[in-house]
């Protein structure tokens, strides 16, 4: 039975589910970390705080289920930012305990004295002090119960002199987990059904809020007749076993999804935070279902807004909307996405040349069917989410909405701790991979066999891209990078550096064949365009501006390799 704080966070968390903690140890924790060694859950000990945030963001959003992770005070609970941030933003259930200097030194100037609550109370569903033995229990169970239910970071701040004391008593609070069903009312659902059976070109926007209602959405859709596009962070449990699905709009999208959503003269919305307006339609019926209130309208006005579980709502809509038998409208979009898919889908026929989709098409291809795979932000993570197939059973975590550089492998790292059988498949871009790269060294401490895969273009590509289209030279981009490959056999990991087509599925094989972590270091086509489902006339005319830059400036080639690698070197 714990007696001290430090054990009453630890068994109050270990309870609530959490089965491991992230971070590096210290000063104002030890006593926390003690605890941790003296009980069932596991401490996982990192290089930089930033990892350890991301890791166990990636843990929970995978498994969802509460992970853990903890800071000293100061610079130790400050460099968990961005990693925990990236983890909030996902709705991630992770409780972080942010330790502080002693109570008697607080507010008096002391070395590394930092008030977390400023700094993490703007992304996290709950931001509090620890004061007393007394509310440690009940806090850290609170702490808990809102990360898992609301789906998000929750943020415990304990000055590092209270972890060894004890309560006079302790009332034994315990987190609570709810599935609550929710729906519109009957008025509200007669009101969307009369929209949706008027329609004649009916479409589905589907988004993370679809995650538990795969069959219900895809029922309603039959029904329909309506193609069902889906957002970024919806693919895996949209994509898979769904002859409506007709990909992405967006930048990252392809025809087939931007004609559902922008062509259709009823849309509806279905656990959709989708933020960029100018894809949405202009004069269409727009219908949202959102369990948040605050989503509703927010990012495009709509003409019926109600609150309600996508699952629920699907269930009860079913039973109210008309049978639809005119196919023509989702066989058409259908056709268009398949179409698009396939020439998005870029294969050389040169040694020399590689392209990023032919490497994730290997990936792909060779991968296990539970395989998970997490990717970097920029163009891995374009890369993942065209050409990775769904299929019930894989996972995949870009950074979408918070949308962060170095993402990639730290949150691997957390998944294979939480699934040592399971293939975990880390989409790198050498520019993410450098940024944090001292945690590979975790990855040989702890013996965690992620499979990095580097596409590296010695460049910010993602930003080089930006640049061009909006008429810029492209500046300040070049990355140096080593061999990663060596650089992986320097530290105890496998690696290798593929620089020719004929050594590429070999490559790919060997890497998800050794049984441990390692690095496959590719070289892609630097010039790569990451082309959108529709080419606005200012983004051409902008790009070739960025073209007569370039020869103007001396730099000729780029303009030809750009060209050539994407338009000619098929």
């Amino acid at each position: 039975m714990a007696s001290n704080v430090a054990e009453i966070i630890v068994e109050t968390l270990t309870q609530a589910g959490a089965k491991r903690c992230y971070g590096v140890v210290g000063d104002t924790i030890n006593h926390f970390t003690d605890a941790i060694r003296r009980s069932e859950m596991d401490w996982v000990h990192v290089r930089h705080e930033e990892v350890g945030g991301f890791a166990a963001g990636g843990e929970a959003f995978i498994t969802d289920e509460l992970a853990c992770c903890a800071g000293t005070c100061g610079p130790g609970s400050t460099h968990f930012v961005n990693g925990l941030i990236e983890s909030h933003r996902n709705g991630a259930p992770v409780v972080f305990i942010a330790s502080q200097v002693a109570t008697a030194e607080m507010g008096v100037g002391f070395p590394q004295d930092v008030d977390q609550r400023p700094i993490y109370a703007q992304y996290s569903v709950f931001c509090e002090y620890v004061s007393s033995p007394e509310n440690a229990r009940r806090l850290t169970a609170i702490a808990a119960q809102k990360a898992l239910n609301e789906g998000g970071v929750a943020v415990l701040i304990v000055p590092g002199d209270l972890f060894t004391q004890k309560p006079n008593d302790s009332l034994p609070y315990r987190t609570q987990r709810f599935d609550p069903v929710l729906r519109p009312n009957d008025a509200d659902l007669d009101a969307i059904a009369t929209k949706l059976n008027a329609g004649k070109k009916v479409s589905i926007y589907a988004g993370y809020g679809c995650r538990h209602a795969h069959d219900e959405l895809i029922a309603l859709a039959d029904k329909l007749g309506a193609p069902i596009a889906w957002t970024s962070r919806a693919k895996d449990f949209v994509e898979y076993g769904n002859e409506l699905e007709v990909g992405m709009t967006g930048v990252f999208g392809l025809e087939g999804g931007y004609r559902a959503v922008s062509e259709c003269d009823t849309l509806l919305l279905l656990g959709c935070n989708f933020a960029w307006a100018q894809f949405y339609p202009d004069s269409a019926t727009i219908i949202q279902v959102d369990t948040n209130p605050g989503q509703i309208g927010l990012r495009h006005p709509v003409d019926i807004g109600v609150v309600g579980s996508t699952r629920d709502t699907c269930a009860a809509l079913l039973d109210r909307v008309e049978k639809n038998t005119d196919r023509e409208w989702v066989n058409d979009c259908r056709k268009t996405y398949l179409e698009s898919l396939d020439n998005a889908a870029a294969q050389s026929d040169y040694d020399d040349l590689i392209h990023p989709q032919e490497l994730t098409l290997l990936l792909d291809a060779h991968a296990d069917e539970d395989a998970v795979f997490t990717a970097d932000g920029g163009s891995p993570m374009v890369w993942c989410l065209r050409h990775i197939k769904a299929n019930g059973k894989r996972r995949t975590l870009p950074s979408l909405v918070h949308g962060t550089m170095a993402n990639a492998y730290p949150q691997a790292l957390g998944i294979a701790k939480a699934f040592p059988e399971r293939q975990v498949i880390a989409m790198c871009g050498d520019g993410g991979l450098s940024m944090l790269m001292g945690d590979l060294l975790t990855l040989v401490q702890e013996q965690i066999p992620v499979k990095l895969v580097v596409f590296n273009n010695s460049s910010l590509g993602f930003v080089e891209i930006e640049q061009k289209v909006e008429g810029l030279l492209d500046s300040f981009t070049e990355l140096k990078n080593p061999d990663f490959g060596r650089l992986a056999e320097a530290i105890g990991l496998w690696g290798r550096k593929i620089e020719k087509k004929h050594d590429l599925e070999d490559g790919v094989r060997d890497l998800l064949a050794h049984n441990g972590p390692g690095i496959l270091d590719v070289k892609v086509n630097r010039m790569e365009l990451v082309m959108p489902p529709t080419v606005e006339p200012g983004q051409v005319a902008s790009t070739a501006l960025y073209s007569t830059k370039a020869i103007f400036s001396g730099r000729m080639d780029e303009v030809v390799d750009l060209v050539r690698n994407n338009f000619g070197r098929r």
